[in-house]
């Protein structure tokens, strides 16, 4: 049993021995994986924000009739360029033509009237009690007379006294017919003139109100467009019934055009009134910058995105409403980014992104980052906390997918490359040889 124990000690002494020396044959032996490095930049970078929205017009207009009458004839068709104010159909209205004539002879008999109450009528009433107040005032003169007489002839005693007596009563008599008559006049002048005026004038304001809607109502029967556009649609023919309320044609200005599109919540915080914007349509057939005019002031609780609409000019009507249309947005410039080109960002093995950075023992070590903003070229990186990637270090472009954290590795220069590149290479090598360090997080990328 002994011996057995021994010979199996010595087996896996051996074996183990072995293994480790094919290990260390296979590290000496195992060729460096040939990268192409660039050194890490520090600079600005603009946060675009790339959506898909969809135009609709400036203005659009659906082109009602105000009364329901069959539509004589089109001045316009589908497509065609309108003015805002002109005539772009008739109704048939020779009925309202005859109400307006009928309302113009009854408004024309008021005003008649009114200038023949103003003119004679009143005059003569006026002059009428005048007459009356003279002659009433003689008559007083006369009883007056009288009375004075009577009593001066009482007084000498050659009258009785029942005579004077009867003489006052007549005075009084014509002085209250004179009182009534003066009264009339001045009533007639301050009152009664006036309200026969304004009678008068009230009938010819009346008749004026009933011209002027009938001359309103065939107004309708020319319809006028309310804005300068395009026609976009005319679904009603000539002859056919225009009803009150049903759009005998459609209008829009597309002279500039609104991109509306949705923008997710976590990057609308970015986004401000008068920001900046490329509209693109999705066929390449236009391409046009905007400015940002509004911004919802909710979220879709649905899509949570935020509404954001981009106006920009539409020359030549190549964007058309109702189209889709790639939106870039200028949500302002990020100063001081640590930038990388796109192809420097591989999957790390816990998720999430990761840049190799090559160290100075020439092998490639994997460093998690946070991706920011991403451009065109360039793409924002956020390092962990602690990690020191700075401006020069050196981190694989080419070369790196599949690559094993700590892989040792052969930096080359493209074939294309010049002297300059070849400096900027050995550069971020040394850099990488000075700042890097060994990093603790592995797996293939």
């Amino acid at each position: 049993m002994t011996r057995q124990i021994s010979i199996g000690l010595l087996c896996l002494l051996v074996s183990g021995c072995a293994k480790k020396e094919a290990e260390a044959t296979k590290e000496e032996v195992e060729e460096p994986r040939p990268v192409q490095v660039e050194g890490v930049a520090k600079g600005s970078i603009q946060n675009i924000i790339a959506v898909d929205g969809v135009l609709r017009a400036l203005d659009q207009s659906a082109v009602t009739a105000k009364i329901s009458a069959p539509v004589k004839r089109f001045l316009v068709n589908k497509g065609d360029h309108v003015r805002a104010g002109q005539l772009i159909a008739v109704l048939e209205s020779a009925d309202l033509s005859a109400f307006v004539a009928d309302a113009k002879g009854a408004y024309d008999q008021t005003v008649a009237a009114l200038r023949t109450v103003s003119a004679s009528s009143v005059v003569e009433e006026m002059g009428k009690a005048q007459s009356d107040v003279d002659a009433a005032r003689q008559t007083l003169d006369a009883a007056q007379k009288l009375v004075d007489s009577r009593q001066q002839m009482f007084r000498e005693g050659a009258l009785a006294r029942r005579l004077v007596d009867e003489a006052s009563v007549a005075q009084a008599q014509a002085k209250s017919q004179y009182d009534t008559a003066q009264k009339h006049l001045e009533s007639f002048s301050n009152v009664a003139r006036q309200e026969s005026i304004n009678a008068a004038a009230g009938q010819r304001d009346s008749a004026k109100g009933k011209l002027d809607a009938a001359q309103v109502q065939l107004s309708y029967a020319e319809v006028h467009s309310p804005i300068a556009g395009v026609v976009a649609e005319r679904p009603v023919f000539a002859g056919e019934m225009a009803t009150v309320g049903t759009p005998l044609m459609t209008i829009m200005d597309v002279s500039r055009v609104i991109a509306r599109v949705n923008v997710p919540q976590s990057q609308a915080k970015n986004v401000q009134i008068g920001q900046s914007a490329r509209v693109v349509a999705t066929d390449g057939s236009a391409e046009v910058d905007g400015k940002i005019t509004v911004i919802s002031p909710s979220v879709d609780p649905q899509s949570t995105t935020v509404e954001v609409w981009v106006e920009a000019p539409n020359p030549g009507e190549k964007l058309r409403p109702g189209g889709t249309v790639h939106v870039a947005i200028v949500a302002g410039t990020i100063q001081n980014a640590i930038l990388v080109p796109p192809s420097a960002l591989y999957q790390y093995k816990e998720g999430g992104s990761a840049v190799l950075v090559v160290g100075p023992d020439s092998k490639a070590h994997a460093h998690k980052v946070e991706v920011g903003v991403r451009g065109a070229d360039k793409v924002q990186i956020i390092p962990a906390k602690g990690d020191d990637i700075g401006p020069g270090t050196a981190i694989v472009i080419e070369g790196g997918l599949g690559l094993d954290d700590g892989a040792k590795v052969k930096i080359e220069v493209p074939e294309n490359g010049d002297e300059d590149d070849e400096d900027n290479a050995d550069e971020a090598k040394g850099k990488g040889a000075t700042d890097s360090k060994d990093a603790k997080a592995g797996g293939k990328k």
